[in-house]
């Protein structure tokens, strides 16, 4: 089984340049355990003190946010794709 993991290039900063990769990954617990290895810099930035994912960062699973699927229970199949969107805030009117 293998996802395709996508990152904006907000975040590709920390895994040398790649915007996308494949992963073996059969949740989203499992994918951010797995940047520990193979990313360790995109680990630091997307994962808090306790190892859980950051609040600003947003999950898509092929375009449908993770949170409406189940959040870290829901399993991934194979060929899905998962987007990794940080959010954004600030500005003025």
């Amino acid at each position: 089984m293998s996802v395709k993991v996508v990152l904006p290039t907000a975040l590709a900063r920390h895994t040398e340049g790649q915007k996308a990769f494949d992963s073996e990954a059969k949740d989203l617990p499992a994918l951010i355990a797995e940047f520990d290895t193979k990313f360790p810099a995109l680990a630091q930035n997307v994962k808090d003190e306790n190892g859980k994912l950051r609040r600003f960062i947003n999950v898509y699973i092929n375009d449908e946010d993770i949170r409406f699927l189940g959040g870290d229970a829901h399993q991934f199949e194979d060929g899905d794709e998962v987007m990794l969107i940080p959010s954004i805030a600030g500005g003025s009117l």
